[in-house]
């Protein structure tokens, strides 16, 4: 038996209007929601602009029912031939969304993140403010929230600042010429990164250099109070530094410009 009716059974007159009803019914969403909405402000305007992409898909799911309710003959076999081919189709295009599910069951177990870590996950780099079944959410130092699903769990590194506690390395890096006192200005930067209104007390204070074809790189690590304040830390160390360095007559390194565009 065949699953779709004759060809000169059909009715094509039907078909063409509830293309065309379908297609204006979208066109149309698509202008009234944002009109409506610029007549509401904060939440209730964005509710109003998300429902535009739910509205479009019930339009399209009743324009394809419609259709295949008209075109398939209506017997036990057809359903079960159609519903097997949704079922595959479907498993086709949610398999990396159960990835995901899989992925953030995973994560309850193994931990690679918790909310109020400091992230890095495949170049994004940010402070996790939620963790759902499917995706964790890292708002950046740009006040951007970006939703990165659980599935990179499987193909990319996950980089943890402070993995669960208040303690996250800050490190402000100084590029010096080869000419100068190198204890000095160790103990110089130390004193900087002792002194800082963001310094977390009893924490470790390090100054690493090390030698470079264009002079010395030191690089001074120490923990803020709260890892929010990494940035303001390594701000208040560079700033800081690079004052007393310039008053201790020290001279900063400046990269040689390469020529023939390598």
């Amino acid at each position: 038996m065949d699953i779709v009716k004759n060809l000169q059974e059909l009715d094509w007159t039907y078909v063409a209007v509830v293309i065309a009803i379908a297609w204006a019914a979208i066109a149309f969403q698509q202008w009234l929601l944002p009109w409506v909405s610029e007549h509401f402000s904060g939440k209730r305007r964005l509710y109003i602009l998300a429902a535009a992409p739910a509205i479009r898909l019930l339009i399209i799911v009743a324009a394809i029912f419609l259709l295949i309710t008209h075109l398939m003959e209506p017997t036990l076999q057809n359903v079960i031939a159609l519903l097997s081919a949704v079922g595959l189709a479907l498993g086709f295009a949610l398999k990396d969304y159960v990835s995901s599910q899989i992925a953030g069951i995973v994560t309850l177990f193994e931990i690679p993140y918790r909310v109020g870590d400091w992230v890095s996950i495949d170049g994004t780099y940010g402070e996790v403010k939620a963790i759902n079944m499917r995706a964790v959410k890292v708002l950046t130092p740009d006040d951007t929230m970006v939703t990165i699903p659980h599935l990179k769990l499987w193909s990319s590194q996950i980089h943890n600042a402070n993995d669960g506690s208040h303690k996250l390395l800050c490190v402000a890096d100084f590029y010096l010429q080869p000419r100068h006192d190198g204890e000095k200005v160790r103990d110089t930067l130390y004193d900087v990164a002792l002194t800082s209104a963001y310094l977390q007390l009893g924490t470790p204070i390090s100054v690493v250099a090390s030698c470079k074809p264009w002079g010395i790189h030191y690089r001074l690590k120490a923990y803020p109070i709260e890892p929010r304040d990494q940035f303001r830390f390594v701000t208040d160390l560079t700033l800081r530094g690079k004052a007393v360095l310039l008053q201790l007559g020290v001279e900063f390194a400046v990269f040689p410009e390469r020529s023939g565009g390598f």
